[in-house]
């Protein structure tokens, strides 16, 4: 028996059929809090991109969810994401009453106060910048443990109501940076999961400005994936849903996100409209009243959306002149995106030679970003320059790619 325990322990091998529901009951876990990927009937309800009924269904909910992810259960990391999900989620959000708060009083975990909850704001902020630098891929191991291991007790735990919409708000910042990790290592159903997660966590703390840009965020992911209906929709609810209370920047990140999708779909004026709304409600913020966490979305933010858009509804000039001031100098991954868009739209504009020439700058760039979207960027864009192949520019370019990282993991999928 010691032999068999120490193969589980080792990785070798998973419990059988007799002995995994044994080391569930004895753990008091799940199969997928305990990596064991072969039980799947048993996980269903994990697995079920539903939202919490409670704010004590959703602590459980979340718990879970980071367990079974630092676990690698397989099936968890590989979902795809839930259409249907995305609608139920903003509308039960939209409908919800006033929320009420779990009763802790009686809890077994710790005394938790604003200091463990400042802990966790100062922890989750160090990985947002690692995030940024690096990519999604670096650090989202450590994000999952770090909650699992460290924040998931204090939910678990005693404070007051006051401290608890504190913490819920902290807590679903955290999980919503983890959904934009997961997203970034295009993990699209978990990521999904964790923005389902957040998003309810926002709700318990009545903490409506956040919410909504959670929604922001599945807005983006969902265009990402294709699924341009159900984005504008989530951007529109999140409009709607803070209206009173939203700042101009959270505005204008809606607006944007809403023009995304509607650029996707080839609504020319409607994007342009949606635009326009954001450059309007951006012009008239005041950095003094802003969320901190919204503070990265600003006028070279906005000019990389537009560039996206006008990319898309395949008005390559002005892509080009929205992607030349869409450089931060300041967030890598986003200098990254913004620095494709700019060689993909001059490629449409002009030929190969100068998207070439920007698209070496990209990968310069991106040596050290760890992030699945961005291979995916740069995947479309080498789709594009195939038609271009025996141009010497072209081959000038792929000579000199090939040394990157980033160019060589899209080679599995795309030749030039």
């Amino acid at each position: 028996m010691k032999r068999r325990i120490a193969s589980w322990e080792n990785g070798h091998s998973d419990p059988d059929d007799f002995y995994g529901p044994l080391l569930c009951e004895a753990f008091g876990l799940s199969a997928a809090e305990l990596g064991l990927s072969h039980f799947r009937g048993q996980d269903a309800a994990l697995l079920d991109a539903g939202y919490p009924a409670s704010p004590e269904a959703a602590i459980t909910a979340v718990d879970r969810l980071w367990r079974a992810d630092l676990n690698g259960y397989e099936p968890l990391i590989t979902a795809e994401p839930s259409e249907p999900a995305w609608n139920e989620a903003s509308l039960r959000w939209l409908v919800a009453p006033e929320p009420s708060f779990p009763d802790t009083a009686n809890a077994r975990g710790p005394r938790v106060g604003l200091a463990d909850v400042a802990t966790v704001k100062s922890t989750s902020d160090m990985f947002a910048q690692l995030d940024d630098r690096f990519g999604g891929d670096h650090a989202r191991h450590s994000v999952i443990q770090y909650l699992s291991r460290d924040v998931a007790p204090l939910l678990s735990g005693q404070y007051t109501e006051a401290v608890g919409r504190v913490l819920f708000s902290t807590v679903a910042e955290s999980t919503l940076l983890a959904g934009w990790m997961s997203y970034d290592s295009c993990h699209h159903g978990l990521a999904q999961r964790y923005f389902l997660q957040a998003l309810r966590l926002a709700q318990d703390a009545n903490d409506r400005r956040l919410a909504g840009s959670i929604l922001s965020a599945m807005s983006h992911q969902a265009t990402f994936l294709g699924h341009y209906t159900e984005a504008a929709t989530l951007a529109r609810a999140a409009l709607m849903g803070i209206s009173d209370v939203a700042t101009p920047t959270l505005r204008a990140q809606f607006h944007a996100m809403e023009a995304r999708a509607l650029a996707r779909t080839g609504d020319i004026r409607a994007c342009e409209r949606a635009l326009a709304e954001a450059a309007k409600a951006l012009d008239s913020r005041n950095s003094d009243d802003e969320p901190e966490w919204i503070s990265y979305f600003d006028e070279a933010e906005l000019a990389a959306e537009a560039a996206h858009c006008f990319r898309d509804v395949n008005l390559a000039r002005q892509a080009v002149a929205h992607a030349e001031n869409a450089m931060s100098g300041s967030h890598v991954r986003s200098d990254f995106f913004a620095t494709m868009v700019l060689a993909d739209a001059h490629l449409r504009a002009d030929g190969p030679t100068e998207a070439c020439r920007v698209a070496l700058d990209a990968l310069d760039l991106g040596e050290q970003l760890k992030s699945a979207r961005c291979v995916a960027y740069l995947a479309e864009f080498r789709q594009h320059l195939a038609h271009f192949r025996d141009a010497d520019p072209v081959r000038d370019f792929c000579e000199q790619a090939a040394e990157h990282r980033l160019w060589i993991a899209t080679a599995e999928n795309t030749a030039v």
